[in-house]
């Protein structure tokens, strides 16, 4: 039986952060500087990772994401790369998320070891802007990874930017153009409640209809889609053929909680039903219990069960998580 919530939506997609640790200070995520870190002992390992991974597969996960924090910070990450490749070919799909750091030196070996895909974060074009918003000087690194990623035949590339007005919101043009220069799927997203500084504000957000306005206003847009199915983003081919497209994902202004396939798996090994839960269930302990394969999938399943109908960025009683974007996963 696949995995299917209360609300009748079927969950193929898990994201599992692999470290709670970023080498960037973005100041949509960790403005602040990063939490208390996890102890060490309650991180997942890469045999309990590929234990459970292997477990959500059998019950219809089709989709795995590496993510953190920075997943290329846990050392190692190829080797596990290629045991849950080996779940193949019932996984379709197993993509990494990255801010490109140290992607260069890693591309071959993460391609040779299985990884189907990456998606590579760039908030700024401009070298002073970038450092501004990352808190680190390395525009540079970030685009020799995206090029570094196109010769290692990762495709489609996709480019994640978080807009947000009076930081960067001035580049979306510069950002659509560098999608069709480079031949790239340049993604927009909204900015969310997940910093750890608590300062997100909706008058910070640009739109998702502001941002397909501003491109379309210079770079005619066409829909590639006629709906998002259970995915995050529209999507959008260039009109005059060119090459690159564009995706914009408005989960605050055009929320897709109602097709959601998507759970996430915690550094340390604890099950977020939502990006926005406040709630999350220890997976961690059931594992490290000993239980039985049976008793883990009956809690996997039970939990999925919890999840949220939508999340409540729009309401006034709106709480925002306690742990960042760093701890969560994207």
């Amino acid at each position: 039986m696949p995995l299917l919530d209360a609300h009748n939506r079927t969950i193929k997609d898990l994201r599992i952060s692999l470290t709670d640790r970023c080498n960037f200070r973005c100041f949509y995520c960790l403005p602040n500087g990063e939490p208390p870190l996890a102890r060490r002992d309650t991180i997942l390992t890469f045999e309990e990772i590929e234990y459970i991974s292997e477990i959500f597969v059998s019950l219809g996960i089709e989709k795995l994401r590496l993510t953190g924090g920075e997943p290329l910070i846990r050392k190692g990450i190829e080797l596990l790369v290629g045991k849950l490749s080996a779940l193949k070919p019932k996984l379709h799909d197993l993509a990494l998320t990255t801010n490109g750091f140290d992607f260069p030196r890693r591309a071959a070996a993460l391609r040779a070891a299985g990884l189907d895909r990456v998606t590579l974060s760039l908030d700024s074009l401009d070298r002073n802007n970038f450092l501004d918003i990352t808190g680190v000087d390395a525009l540079d690194k970030v685009l020799l990874a995206i090029d570094t990623a196109r010769s290692n035949g990762f495709s489609p590339l996709k480019i994640n930017t978080v807009v947000v007005r009076g930081r960067n919101d001035h580049e979306i043009v510069d950002f659509a153009r560098f999608a069709r220069e480079h031949d790239v799927d340049f993604r927009f997203i909204e900015f969310m409640p997940l910093d750890s500084g608590h300062e997100w504000n909706r008058e910070s957000v640009v739109s998702g209809r502001e941002i397909r306005e501003a491109i379309n206003e210079v770079f005619p847009l066409v829909g590639k889609n006629s709906s998002r199915g259970s995915g995050t983003a529209w999507n959008y081919r260039f009109a005059d053929g060119a090459k690159g497209a564009i995706g914009i994902i408005a989960p605050v202004t055009e929320m897709f909680c109602g097709a959601c396939s998507r759970i996430r798996l915690t550094a340390d090994g604890q099950i977020r039903t939502c990006l926005f839960s406040t709630t999350e269930h220890n997976l961690r302990d059931v594992v490290r219990s000993g239980a039985a394969r049976a008793e883990i999938v009956d809690f996997i399943r039970d939990t999925v069960n919890k999840k949220e109908a939508r999340h409540h960025i729009n309401d006034a009683e709106f709480v925002q998580p306690a742990r960042t974007m760093s701890f969560i996963g994207g």
